[in-house]
């Protein structure tokens, strides 16, 4: 018997620890009570800690969230001090507001909670690892028939120690599951919005069936919006909220333009998304298209990555991989094999980048698009940079070298690359692509753009996959660069021809540049550039390196300070674009309104495919007379400069890259989108059918 006594009380001893509640005293009166709980039993060494204020209310009462639509008040807890210290290591706090729910009476729409919620509370803490001790006054209006401020007084204290789980982190994390998030975890994306002055409609979609949506809408000048008129696309995978103004704009502001953030909820999910209003359109009808499903979305991706390979603004770059396939030729198959896969990486590589920095901007609320880095100064100064440098290097007046720790050479042969070079190649040719919008692009990148961070880091992967297809292939089949004529000296008349092509990408986006700073210090960068090569040609003359030296430093310096400091003046129109009539949203409603027949073409100065569909179609033969000799009003929209509007005309229809082309007319009076390559029959089919007779 003492035996089994002493084994149960060791048994004890390895029992789990259950975890403690830790809150304050429920303090109620007949209509309410509150209390503070801790999701955690100690401090721990965290700067913050999370609480909940938890309330119950007698049935058919409610109160408010953090934005009580036409009347009520939040619930706000004030601390007081609580010892010779001050507020008891208390530095700051703030309050998490689940999704609400919407409530009418008497007329006005309010927002908030009824019954039992539990909002979170996050705590700063003026020094980690020491106890918490609050005094706090909560102070509530709950209403149901009538409304009726309370104020109750908690007290709570959490000690020093491991932050283990408490019994109340459960309810807490309930809750906080119920917070507002962004698309990829709610499940719930917008696909587009339209501002028609007096409100708003917002065509949204979800992964889950939509039940009951609601949206909620908060501004910095507190104008109010009215509950939403919801219509449910038939799979319920879909909806248009239209949402109109219930109080008059202050006076000087209008819709357009405004910052909103907007909260979407539907059966337990909720989606926060900050937006700038778009401009007025002449109605509230959406033509945005219906999301595809994700694994076409990747598939399509793959294929427009692929033909990217193909596109005249990847071309030049690829010119340093033709040159290093041939100077693989007679080579050994390990050289090529790693030569390729490092280029593959490369791009790779780039691709991820490119979705995580796109992940960050998105998530701060930036306007997106692809291709849009282009249109900051900057970044092409160093595209021009890079170019320069690349064809230097071709025409031999200096080797790029591989850092010591990376050493480590493909093959033997005189003209082989080394690994940072094929992988800078790769990295390159994907900078160099993002103002390309091949078939298929557009629909992926609209996709991923629309959606949250797994779409992106998905379609912007399948991109890179897409593209790094025939460098794979060359590295499963490495013959296919070894069997090419050895190296000899007639490779450098090719280096010459390669880096001449490289020459020229670079002074096609010193033209760019000169219509985001004036023609003369763009005409400066350029003569920078010359200057860069000259001094590197002196690197294997006898002439001094300092002299050198100072020489690339004035060089690198002049352009680097014109486009920091130089003024942002487009270049004059030429005649073929003063065919075209300046794009405005207004006057394309009014022009549809009319019944005209309106052709839109997006694009830009650094767009390639922009101009080859310019060149060889839209200003050719009978598309140029049906364009420019009838009664079609033909419309630019030049995007080679950051433009809102212009932006927010491409995400109206799930577009986030150019170029692209729209008709107008009777017969389309909400647009047929054309595809990113344009071709004689596409664009004449396209202006008859729009031009048909309006249907009464």
């Amino acid at each position: 018997m003492k035996y089994r006594l002493f084994l149960a009380l060791i048994s004890l001893m390895f029992l789990p620890l259950q975890a403690v509640a830790l809150s304050s005293d429920w303090q109620r009166d007949n209509d309410a009570g509150v209390r503070l709980i801790s999701a955690v039993d100690a401090v721990g060494q965290d700067a913050a800690v999370t609480l909940g204020l938890e309330i119950q209310m007698a049935p058919e009462w409610h109160t408010y969230w953090r934005s009580p639509g036409m009347a009520g008040i939040p619930p706000q807890i004030e601390f007081s001090p609580t010892d010779a210290d001050g507020l008891g290591n208390l530095k700051s706090s703030h309050f998490l507001f689940p999704a609400p729910k919407r409530y009418t009476a008497y007329g006005l729409e309010t927002v908030g909670y009824h019954d039992h919620i539990i909002l979170p509370l996050v705590v700063q803490l003026e020094t980690p690892g020491r106890s918490l001790t609050l005094n706090g006054k909560v102070n509530l209006l709950i209403c149901s028939s009538i409304c009726v401020p309370k104020s109750f007084d908690v007290k709570l204290k959490i000690p020093e120690g491991n932050a283990v789980e408490s019994a109340e982190a459960k309810l807490i994390n309930e809750y906080k599951n119920l917070l507002p998030t962004d698309a990829t975890v709610s499940g719930i994306a917008i696909r587009g919005i339209v501002n028609n002055s007096d409100g708003l409609a917002v065509s949204i979609e979800s992964r889950d069936a939509l039940v009951d949506p609601d949206i909620f809408v908060e501004n910095d000048v507190n104008t109010g919006f009215a509950a939403p008129t919801v219509t449910i696309d038939d799979d319920h995978r879909g909806a248009q909220l239209k949402i109109k103004l219930a109080d008059n704009l202050p006076a000087g502001t209008s819709l357009a333009g405004m910052k909103l953030v907007l909260t979407i909820v539907n059966d337990g999910h909720a989606l926060e998304q900050k937006i700038v209003v778009p401009p007025v359109t002449a109605d509230m009808t959406f033509t945005a298209e219906k999301r595809i499903p994700f694994v076409l979305a990747i598939l399509f991706a793959v294929i427009g990555g692929f033909i990217l390979n193909l596109m005249p603004c990847v071309l030049p770059v690829l010119s340093l991989k033709i040159f290093s396939a041939i100077g693989h030729g007679g080579g050994e198959i390990n050289a090529v094999r790693r030569s390729f896969l490092m280029t593959a990486a490369g791009i790779l590589f780039s691709f991820l980048v490119l979705s995580a920095v796109t992940i960050g901007l998105k998530s701060v609320g930036m306007t997106l698009g692809w291709g849009v880095q282009f249109q900051q100064p900057v970044f092409l100064l160093v595209l021009i940079f890079l170019l320069t440098l690349f064809a230097a290097n071709m025409w031999g007046l200096f080797e790029i070298q591989l850092p010591s720790w990376l050493a480590d050479k493909v093959g033997t042969a005189a003209y082989h690359p080394k690994l940072a070079g094929d992988f800078a190649t790769g990295a390159f040719a994907t900078l160099l692509a993002t103002p390309c919008s091949a078939p298929f692009l557009g629909t992926a990148i609209g996709f991923a753009l629309a959606g949250g961070a797994a779409e992106i880091i998905g379609i912007f992967g399948a991109l890179g996959f897409g593209m790094i297809i025939p460098y794979l292939l060359v590295a499963a089949f490495p013959r296919f660069a070894t069997a090419l004529p050895k190296p000899g000296a007639w490779m450098n008349v090719l280096r010459a021809i390669l880096g001449l092509a490289l020459a020229v990408t670079a002074v096609w986006l010193v033209w760019v540049l000169s219509s985001q700073i004036t023609s003369n210090f763009a005409a400066l960068v350029g003569l920078s550039m010359t200057g860069i090569v000259i001094m590197l040609g002196f690197l294997k003359t006898k002439v001094s390196k300092k002299i050198i030296a100072v020489g690339l430093l004035i060089f690198c310096l002049v352009p680097i300070v014109l486009t920091l400091v130089g003024p942002r003046m487009p270049k004059p129109m030429n005649e073929t674009e003063r065919l075209w009539i300046p794009f405005s949203t207004n006057a394309l409603a009014a022009d549809i309104q009319e019944g005209k027949t309106v052709f839109v073409d997006v694009t830009a100065d650094w767009c390639l495919t922009c101009k080859a569909n310019k060149q060889f179609i839209l200003m050719h033969g009978d598309v140029y007379q049906r364009l420019f000799h009838s009664d079609v009003v033909a419309m630019q929209a030049d995007w080679t400069n950051p433009d809102p509007v212009i932006t927010d005309f491409l995400h109206k229809y799930n577009r986030y890259g150019i170029p692209f082309n729209i008709v107008y007319g009777p017969g389309a009076e909400q647009g047929i989108p054309l595809p990113e390559i344009l071709t004689h029959d596409t664009v004449v089919d396209a202006i008859t059918k729009a031009s048909g007779v309006r249907k009464e």
